[in-house]
């Protein structure tokens, strides 16, 4: 499943009933995936993590009672999914490699090379946040959900929100600083 597209998909189905294991997956697999890169899962485990994200959804679809969208549920159960892992990976002790380290560039992918190392330094930066200034941050600003939608699926109220979305893009803007003040540092 390595980097499913990204297009905007409708959460046209609120209910239910009618509801497939296949059709969410279709449907939710590369929005399940995104979020759970943004919420620190490692690209290397993000198909397994994604999968024990849908083997959730396989065991839990009948209880879901469409008192929310479905893409608030599969969100709800990503992040809790990412924070499983994220705890796992904490008690391995095991360090990432950066991952613009291990790649083989073949001329004309500059602009490949760029976008993946671009994403390596957001997801960094994105570790430097607590969970809840996170998830407002990857919904609000990387996933382009309107605040009410964030709100709705994060449980929280609406001024709570915009608190977290402030102070964490205070956060990302102060880490953004910093990487210029170092490139410009060893630029000669």
């Amino acid at each position: 499943m390595s980097r499913p597209p990204s297009p905007r998909q409708s959460d046209a189905s609120s209910g239910g009933e009618g509801l497939t294991v296949a059709g969410v997956f279709h449907q939710y697999a590369p929005f399940a995936w995104r979020i759970l890169r943004r919420l620190g899962v490692a690209e290397a485990d993000a198909d397994d993590v994604c999968q024990e994200v849908f083997v959730t959804v396989h065991r839990r679809l009948a209880e879901f009672e469409g008192r929310s969208s479905v893409r608030t549920w599969v969100y709800g159960i990503c992040m809790r999914t990412a924070s499983d892992y994220r705890k796992r990976v904490r008690a391995r002790h095991e360090v990432a490699p950066d991952a613009h380290l291990d790649l083989a560039v073949a001329p004309g992918q500059e602009d490949d090379l760029s976008l993946t190392q671009a994403r390596s330094v957001l997801d960094r930066i994105l570790d430097g946040l607590d969970d809840d200034r996170r998830a407002v941050f990857v919904l609000y600003e990387i996933e382009e959900l309107p605040m009410t939608d964030v709100c709705g699926i994060l449980g929280c109220p609406l001024q709570t929100a915009y608190s977290r979305l402030h102070s964490a893009r205070s956060e990302v803007e102060k880490a953004v600083a910093r990487l210029r003040a170092r490139e410009e540092a060893r630029t000669p």
